[in-house]
């Protein structure tokens, strides 16, 4: 592709030397090195996201969260439009420029940083990530988009609520199961995600804290039914919380809410929390009965089990916290026979794509057969610790049946001694659709995520 005959101040800019990088530079690069991680490496975005955190300054946290997600939402369209700004593709070794490329033209689509200032940071990034002689090729591609910027939006079109910004195996997925919802579920996924919080009602009233909250400038609504919930109006970093470092509140999705609400622990009575990592529905579990509960939480990972630990003692909450596999049949669990288990169980979390558009990328149709395993092995090997008249709730942030109302249908066939109980999801969580085993919660726009529950009784 041509220079541009005229180069702006920021093209002449880019040839100055590293020494008088434009600022914000090393922010393009750090963003770049995570959508590569995620696209061309397989990387979960939490993990590439949290290994560059230390290369850029506190003050610029933000801006780069921002940059990752936002280019990870719509990354179909800016590669359509990296495509045809390209006269060839990039060499393999070179792939990382097509994630800067990107962060480029998403600050130029979608932010109100200036577009000067957005090119001369992005074109300066290639010399950050050691490719100088790429500098021009950055440069030429993004002034070409400022040029053209009409028509080429024109070709690869600018509805954010576009399904050409889902997986081709996701979207016949999603039509099969919901003909009349996948587009709103797709219009919803591609949105930037609303900010829910939990009250600690062990420590604050909720009445209280929406005090506390509207002192400090921060509007907040209350959810219907879902008593310790507030829907904020804007979300900001969980610091800023008042009274969160003291454990007044946590950062909790309102559909998540409702799994210890309809679980419903009460004072006294043994706990599982299966897969419980990293925490949240653990320590809901917990302040739900007053902390009077003999819990065990349990998570395959043990690199998990830290942040499980923070949480529950930020909030000032006791739990036995155990590495273990779940699936395993023969162990014998502290506390077992349980009253009660919450089952979170693994799956493709289709239904929290919103929060992690890097779902879009990592999950393949061919994953949702070993999920599907799992969680068939999990449901049998569980089912043993559950003491007769107890119960588990069968959780998962999917929206995909197979994962969901297919599994418990056919455990409930397989186990004579297992039936459903009925529940009412509280309507502050969203939109819930009898399944039949079961309820699907369809992610709204103002409201929870993309969540199933089905509530198992183990007949004596």
């Amino acid at each position: 592709m041509a220079e541009p005959r005229r180069p702006g101040a920021a093209a002449r800019h880019s040839h100055k030397g590293a020494a008088r990088k434009a600022e914000g530079a090393d922010l393009r690069a750090a963003a770049a090195r995570v959508v590569h991680a995620v696209r061309a490496e397989g990387r979960s975005l939490t993990a590439a996201l949290a290994a560059a955190a230390g290369t850029v300054p506190a003050r610029d946290q933000a801006l780069l969260t921002e940059l990752c997600y936002g280019t990870l939402r719509l990354l179909p369209r800016l590669e359509a439009l990296i495509a045809i700004l390209l006269s060839r593709p990039l060499r393999r070794a070179d792939r990382i420029l097509n994630a800067l490329m990107a962060v480029g033209l998403y600050q130029l689509v979608s932010t109100r940083i200036p577009a000067h200032a957005a090119v001369a940071a992005t074109v300066d990034a290639a010399r950050v990530l050691g490719r100088p002689r790429a500098a021009g090729l950055v440069n030429a591609a993004l002034r070409r988009f400022q040029r053209e910027q009409d028509s080429l939006l024109a070709q690869v079109g600018t509805d954010p609520d576009d399904p050409a910004l889902f997986p081709d195996w996701l979207l016949r997925r999603l039509k099969a199961a919901w003909p009349a919802h996948w587009r709103r579920i797709v219009a919803v996924s591609n949105q930037r995600p609303p900010m829910a919080v939990r009250v600690n009602r062990m420590r604050v009233d909720p009445a209280g804290y929406a005090a506390q909250l509207a002192a400090a400038g921060i509007v907040a609504r209350p959810l219907p039914g879902l008593d310790s919930a507030l829907m904020l109006e804007q979300p900001l970093p969980a610091e800023r919380l008042p009274g969160f470092a003291a454990g007044l509140v946590s950062v909790q999705d309102a559909a998540a809410q409702c799994a210890a609400l309809l679980l419903d622990p009460r004072p006294g009575e043994r706990v599982l929390d299966a897969c419980a990592a990293p925490g949240n529905k653990t320590a809901h579990l917990l302040e739900h009965a007053g902390g009077d509960l003999a819990l065990t939480a349990v998570d395959l990972y043990v690199d998990r089990l830290a942040p499980l630990r923070q949480n529950l003692a930020r909030l000032g909450l006791r739990a036995q916290v155990l590495a273990a596999d779940a699936r395993d049949a023969a162990a014998q669990w502290p506390g077992a026979p349980y009253d009660a288990i919450l089952l979170d169980a693994p799956c493709s979390a289709t239904g929290v794509i919103r929060r992690h558009p890097d779902i879009k990328y990592l999950r393949r149709d061919t994953d949702i057969a070993a999920l599907t395993a799992t969680q068939d092995a999990l449901l049998a090997a569980l089912w043993p610790q559950l003491r007769p008249g107890g119960r588990l709730l069968y959780a998962t942030c999917s929206v995909l049946p197979d994962e969901n109302q297919d599994r418990v249908a056919a455990f409930l066939a397989a186990h004579d001694d297992a039936r459903e109980r009925a529940l009412t999801v509280p309507a502050g969580a969203g939109d819930a659709l009898p399944c039949a085993p079961g309820v699907q919660v369809l992610p709204t726009a103002d409201g929870g995520d993309g969540f199933y529950f089905a509530l198992l009784e183990r007949v004596g």
